[in-house]
């Protein structure tokens, strides 16, 4: 079994070797902690979640670093806006970030350090890029340490750009850069930032750089070569591209592949904290239950654009609740089961493997689906259980088996509305099965119980709509 992905750094789709067989070792950009994490960060987590479990279905043993940033201009500007420590801020928000990956059923990272936790790191670092030729400290004293992009002739590989084209970095004033396009490894201390936003170094006090952050924590935790590195599309330049420069730099292979998920809009916008437009994960499960907003975070190939919209947002709850309804009506059926035995089909495997195809995976899972509503209505429960056992694996790679206990207090206040809801459009389901099918006795058998239990059926155009006592 071979597993091909998009490179974003050679843009073409190859087949997926490890390092070192066996094993996979992936770093992808943590959250900068400086607020909650709305939708839009939290796609980029249930992606690379969901790569980890194909990878260990598949049977590799995965080794996920995500790191913290928690220590930023972005962080040190909120704490002295709301007049709280810096670390505070940070602390508060890396609280939400967890009960994001929590509430979102994502496996929590292998290992996920700390910016603050890795500096004698940085300054190892930064001090063998200015051994190297590589960086600088800035000529006005002010403490600021660059990278000189001039002296690394594939700086912008991973980008395709060329350097005479890139706008200056904003990172710091340009009045100490060689280059206007050189950036910040390490920031001198400036007055009126805590002292305790400082560390001592050969250079003076000051803290990192984001991007040497990076660098650092993923060579410590997946050493100077590994497989895979990843994150948003937003982060390609000029994050992930200064990563690259100075890993490469200072003598590391760095990265053997890269990955990005493309962005989560609203109104055409990048979903993010600078324009304004942000949906807080833990305001968007109000609306919605957690497992059908993760449904609608993975259900759209992780390299295509998602416009954000309600009507968007319900539709994939109401997808996802007839898939749930089949497995609560099969598992009445079959009664439990080990879903660990069940086997995807081919067609689930095929789109996995072909760079995380998830929209092609989750059409497969609803062919074998419809497989099972036909043993359903037949009453083959013997046939039904490995339909059964096939479904529910398949689900729990991309992590919405509403059987698994992650789920099990998710639905909050709305789970009476949404067990019924499961049950209601389950039951629909198999009543249309039977009117495909030509089976109008089932089909009519199936409307029968719904009115005698109170539940008003209406056919329309679009599909049949129900209501309890005239009320949706």
């Amino acid at each position: 079994m071979t597993v091909r992905l998009y490179d974003t750094a050679t843009k073409e789709t190859r087949d997926f070797v490890p390092l070192t067989p066996g094993h996979v070792g992936i770093y992808h950009c943590g959250l900068t902690v400086q607020g909650p994490p709305h939708i839009g960060h939290i796609r980029k987590e249930v992606v690379f979640d969901v790569l980890r479990r194909w990878f260990e279905h598949v049977g590799f043993d995965v080794t996920l670093v995500a790191n913290v940033t928690d220590i930023d201009d972005k962080i040190l500007a909120k704490g002295e806006e709301q007049g709280r420590p810096w670390w505070a801020i940070a602390y508060a928000n890396e609280r939400e970030l967890h009960n994001a990956y929590e509430i979102l059923g994502c496996k929590p990272p292998t290992y996920e350090p700390r910016a603050t936790g890795h500096v004698p790191e940085m300054i190892e670092m930064t001090e063998t890029l200015i051994g190297k030729g590589h960086a600088y400290p800035a000529a006005n004293d002010s403490g600021d340490v660059y990278f000189d992009v001039r002296s690394w002739p594939a700086y912008g590989e991973l980008s395709n750009q060329k350097i005479d084209d890139m706008l200056p970095a904003e990172d710091a004033p340009i009045d100490g850069k060689r280059d206007p396009r050189d950036f910040a490894l390490w920031k001198g201390h400036k007055a009126g930032e805590p002292e305790s936003a400082s560390w001592v170094t050969p250079w003076g006090r000051g803290r990192p750089g984001w991007h040497l952050e990076c660098s650092a924590m993923a060579a410590k935790y997946l050493g100077h070569e590994f497989d895979i590195h990843g994150g948003g599309l937003d982060l390609r330049f000029p994050h992930h591209e200064n990563e690259l420069a100075q890993s490469r730099a200072a003598g590391q292979k760095f990265a053997r592949l890269w990955m990005h998920n493309a962005m989560l809009n609203l109104s055409g916008q990048k979903m993010a904290k600078s324009v304004g437009n942000t949906m807080m994960v833990s305001e968007v499960v109000k609306r919605v239950r957690p497992i059908e907003l993760r449904y609608y975070l993975l259900a759209a190939h992780y390299r295509s654009i998602v416009e954000y919209s309600e009507e968007a947002l319900t539709e994939a709850a109401t997808a996802y609740s007839r898939i749930e309804g089949f497995v609560l009506r099969a598992t009445e059926v079959t009664g439990e089961l080990d879903a660990s035995l069940g086997i995807p089909c081919a067609d689930f495997i095929a789109a996995m493997d072909n760079d995380l195809a998830v929209p092609a995976a989750l059409a497969a899972l609803q062919e074998v689906m419809s497989e099972g509503n036909k043993l359903l209505a037949d009453g083959d429960s013997l046939a039904l259980r490995g339909t059964l056992a096939s479904v529910r694996v398949m689900l729990g790679v991309l992590g919405v088996d509403p059987l698994d206990p992650t789920w099990a207090d998710s639905a909050g206040e709305e789970s009476y509305k949404a067990a019924l809801d499961v049950l209601v459009h389950g039951l629909l389901d198999q009543r249309q099965e039977a009117r495909t099918s030509k089976d109008f006795t089932t089909a009519d058998r199936v409307r029968d119980q719904l009115v005698a239990a109170g539940v008003d059926i209406e056919d329309t155009a679009q599909g049949p709509r129900w209501s309890v006592g005239g009320k949706n």
